[in-house]
């Protein structure tokens, strides 16, 4: 696989990040060759610890293609991080503000100028219990409809038994030596979206469409069969609400039952 110019400062943060990565944890890569050799296109991960990305990076700065991350918009102004992240031109997104529409327009830019932008679709850590990828925003299939880049769907697993998600402690979990796992798959297709005016119900068909294709490849990953229909935090959200609610409402019964 031709390599393609990386830059001086995607080489300070491989010199700085990759030897821990490398000493501390086992790698398993897979499907490296479906990383496009030439030209823009996205990869859309799943995401469920806060080393994703070193990992995710890892494997994607060994395929010769460099990844554009779309990042918080506060991490850039982290002294040392915030340098590292504007020097390999990582992408700040402003969340519930009008800046945030900059982050699309900087990874439509990118994807035309031949660079690879990586989106983690779901927005946040997965909220699902065991760890599957629930139910992903809209940003990269809009990013997908407007380029008609290919869509790289990519599932990793590993980082997560180190660093676990919402984890109290936030300590890490080197021993046993864990496993970096990560398997890019075949573009995901997208045509049947191509074209059509980018309503509510397209943009969440063609999401739905990539999860899929990255849930699939997080269950080759974990050996063991995908949930039906992914995690939907809303949803899920809303049914502890109305339990809460429930449940108050008999403790308030009760209560009233007691004083009469």
């Amino acid at each position: 696989m031709p390599r393609h110019r990386i830059g001086f400062w995607y080489r300070l943060a491989a010199v700085i990040a990759k030897p821990p990565l490398v000493v501390l944890f086992k790698r398993d890569w897979r499907g490296m060759e479906n990383i496009p050799t030439d030209g823009g296109f996205i990869t859309a991960v799943n995401h469920n610890s806060y080393l994703d990305p070193l990992s995710y990076s890892h494997f994607q700065y060994n395929s010769g293609r460099v990844p554009r991350l779309l990042a918080k918009a506060g991490l850039f102004d982290t002294p040392f991080i915030g340098m590292m992240l504007r020097g390999t031109g990582q992408i700040p997104v402003y969340r519930e503000s009008t800046d945030a529409v900059g982050a699309f327009r900087a990874a439509i830019d990118a994807i035309e100028r031949g660079e690879c932008v990586a989106f983690y679709p779901e927005g946040t850590l997965t909220r699902d219990p065991d760890q599957w990828p629930m139910q992903g925003k809209t940003g990269a299939a809009r990013v997908a409809l407007v380029t008609q880049a290919p869509v790289i769907p990519v599932a990793q697993w590993g980082a997560n038994e180190a660093m676990p998600p919402y984890a109290t402690d936030k300590k890490l979990r080197l021993f046993p030596r864990k496993t970096l796992k990560v398997l890019a798959g075949p573009p995901v297709d997208l045509s049947q979206y191509y074209g059509r005016d980018p309503t509510a119900e397209v943009l969440r068909g063609a999401t739905d469409t990539i999860m899929a294709a990255i849930t699939e490849l997080l269950a080759e990953l974990r050996e063991e069969p995908a949930p039906a229909e992914p995690y939907d935090h809303r949803k899920a959200r809303a049914e502890q609400r109305e339990k809460a609610a429930r449940q108050s409402e008999r403790l308030d019964k009760l209560d009233q039952g007691e004083n009469t």
